[in-house]
């Protein structure tokens, strides 16, 4: 008896294993798909290069239909789980070691692809295991769980962690150095500063950044675009003397097959003349005008000094942006510039410009943070590898082992021929090609919108955002957005079992696309009312939870069958498939014709969501509750 109690496996609750198992699969997505947006933002990536390669990043999702057969056949759901959450805690700790390397881009790409497979798969086990170790009753009673505890995941990755990231960024630098300019109609005397600069002291015991002049007064008197320039070769000269930049390398590469022969073509006839037309027609245009052919705006010099020796083969950058003011007042040289151990008791210079139309007196602030981004960001990522490894070591003794979770024995032949019906069968299903187009269509704008929305929030008000902090995009966007996407999904949930999904198609379809109004707002009048961009962002999210609701009780709708399990992953891989090839071309389309116009395509986009909508066929008792149906 007392050798039957020891051999009985021990069982816990499904309270104790479903919220973290859940939690573990949203979160390895969000990283994936906002949390290294943002971080690739933040280290001066491109708009274009952010979403043409984390746009790639979903293809995993797109394509695990085509393995989620091996998921089932090869060792047990169980044996899944806990060993991707091992390689994906392996896979975060890779990024956080790669981001101070030069090569980072690059390299924490291939990882973060490594990290993306290993998502999908662990998204197939989690569900597969979901179903095996629960019956009938506890599955419906915990699908709610799960969604909520999935929705935290994504508040946690778009929400929390942005904001560590943001305190780390601020708190591993230096005090945040203000620059104040101000443009004036009075002569302006200007080797006040240098006087200072003279005087001041070399050394200090605290390390801080000190301006001079404290306060840059620019004449709105116009100057010739020579004078212009010697203005700037002279701030150039100096910096890259200093070494406080570097000059441009330009080396000449030996090009592929490809290059020559596709990607050389495909540029000149196709995405060089495209990207010129949409340019010419729609193009974004130029809020300051800095020059013209026969004056220029004048600019003014501002130089910085470090009053501390920083710490041998070590850097601190010093990034500069406008904080606040007026527009008519640009930073046209010196947005990044390295102090070391060489050049740190010498001067940095940047130059501001003023509008050459500006003949007021106006005011502005340019903010310069130091804080050191890739140690803030590795130490973010090797936060999220040693969370992952702790869920490994919890689930590797707290997940059940159903009798039900057994490796099947086919044998090759079995397998292909069973893997060969799964999709003959779906592809044979009524109304495919409708379906299919709806799967790719519904979430077209939000496709596009999702790889900007971060950067839009991220960039400097001078070129179209909103010139948040990266704390604040993640109180914005991944905090206030993620609760009101959670808020929009409970309610769309429970309408949608009132009245069904034939009833709220149309309803749900406008609440997914309309909502994207509010950044056409935000690109618009670019309000700097923390308020009024929270509330934007929560009506944008609520419509994106509510209308979504509709998107996936179709897929659960059209998947029912024989293979529904099967079929719905394939389900699962034209909604990510929708999500992916939008979102490649993104940045390159905002890159052409700005936030603004670039949001107005975004609406454009809500027309092929709602042209298909008329074709769908719905059962019109699909998603209402039991109790109605009784009663009818």
């Amino acid at each position: 008896m007392n050798n039957l109690k020891r051999s009985t496996p021990r069982t816990f609750s499904p309270w104790t294993w479903i919220p973290t198992l859940y939690f573990a699969e949203g979160i390895p997505y969000v990283v994936v798909m906002t949390v290294a947006v943002i971080m690739y933002k933040r280290l001066g990536i491109s708009n274009t290069d952010i979403a043409l390669y984390t746009g790639l990043l979903y293809l995993p999702w797109v394509i695990k239909p085509f393995w989620s057969p091996f998921v089932d056949l090869i060792r047990t759901k169980r044996w899944w789980i806990v060993t991707m959450q091992l390689i994906l805690g392996a896979g975060l700790a890779g990024v956080a070691f790669l981001i101070p390397a030069p090569f980072f881009f690059q390299a924490t790409l291939a990882v973060l692809w490594l990290i993306a497979f290993s998502s999908a798969t662990h998204d197939i086990a989690a569900d597969g295991f979901y179903m095996l170790a629960l019956n009938s009753s506890q599955q419906s009673f915990f699908v709610g769980i799960r969604s909520t505890f999935y929705r935290l995941a994504m508040i946690t990755g778009q929400g929390v962690l942005i904001i560590l990231a943001g305190f780390l960024e601020t708190s591993t630098g230096l005090e945040p150095l203000n620059l104040n300019v101000q443009s004036t109609t009075k002569t302006v005397q200007t080797d006040t500063w240098q006087r200072e600069l003279a005087a001041a002291p070399a050394h200090s015991s605290e390390a801080v950044f000190t301006a001079f002049p404290a306060v840059l007064e620019i004449n709105t008197l116009n100057i010739s675009p020579d004078s212009l320039q010697s203005i700037k070769n002279y701030a150039t000269t100096e910096n890259l003397k200093n070494g406080f930049i570097q000059a441009e390398k330009k080396v000449e590469k030996q090009k592929t097959w490809w290059q020559r022969n596709v990607s050389e073509q495909w540029t000149k006839y196709v995405a060089l003349p495209f990207g010129n037309f949409i340019s010419r027609n729609f193009g974004k245009k130029t809020e300051i005008s800095l020059t013209s052919a026969g004056e220029a705006g004048n600019a003014g010099i501002i130089a910085v000094k470090l009053n501390k020796k920083p710490e041998e083969g070590k850097e601190t950058i010093l990034n500069t942006r406008l904080l606040s003011g007026d527009k008519s007042i640009a930073l046209v040289s010196g947005e990044r510039l390295a102090f070391n151990a060489q050049n740190w008791d010498k001067p940095a210079y940047l130059v501001v410009q003023l509008d050459r139309k500006l003949n007021t007196e106006v005011k502005a602030t340019f903010r310069g943070t130091s804080g050191n981004l890739p140690l803030a960001w590795s130490i973010t990522f090797y936060i999220l590898a040693g969370f992952f490894l702790l869920l490994f070591i919890y689930h590797r003794f707290v997940l059940p082992k159903p009798a039900s979770d057994a490796p099947k024995n086919h044998s090759p032949k079995d397998i292909f021929i069973e893997f060969g019906q799964t999709f003959a069968t779906f592809f044979r299903k009524r109304g495919i090609g409708v379906a299919i187009a709806f799967m790719l269509l519904y979430r077209l704008g939000e496709a596009m919108l999702v790889k900007l929305s971060s950067p839009f929030l991220l960039d400097g008000r001078e070129i179209g955002g909103l010139g948040l902090t990266t704390g604040q995009v993640g109180l914005v966007y991944g905090t206030v957005g993620i609760v009101a996407l959670t808020l929009g999904g409970i309610v769309g949930g429970i309408a949608a079992s009132r009245k069904g999904l034939k009833f709220w198609i149309w309803p749900m379809a406008l609440c997914i696309t309309l909502p994207h109004l509010a950044y056409l707002y935000l690109s618009w009048y670019m309000p700097q009312n923390m308020l009024l961009i929270n509330a934007a962002v929560a009506v944008e999210q609520f419509g994106y939870g509510f209308g979504f609701t509709a998107y996936m009780l179709y897929l659960i709708y059209f998947s029912d069958g024989e293979h529904k399990t099967a079929h719905y992953a394939i389900c699962t891989g034209f909604m990510a498939l929708g999500m992916m090839l939008p979102g490649m071309f993104a940045g390159w389309l905002q890159d052409h014709i700005g936030y603004h116009n670039f949001f107005i395509f975004v609406m454009i986009c809500a027309i092929p969501t709602l042209a298909v909508i008329p074709f769908l066929k719905i059962d019109k008792e699909f998603g209402k509750k039991e109790k109605e149906e009784k009663k009818k």
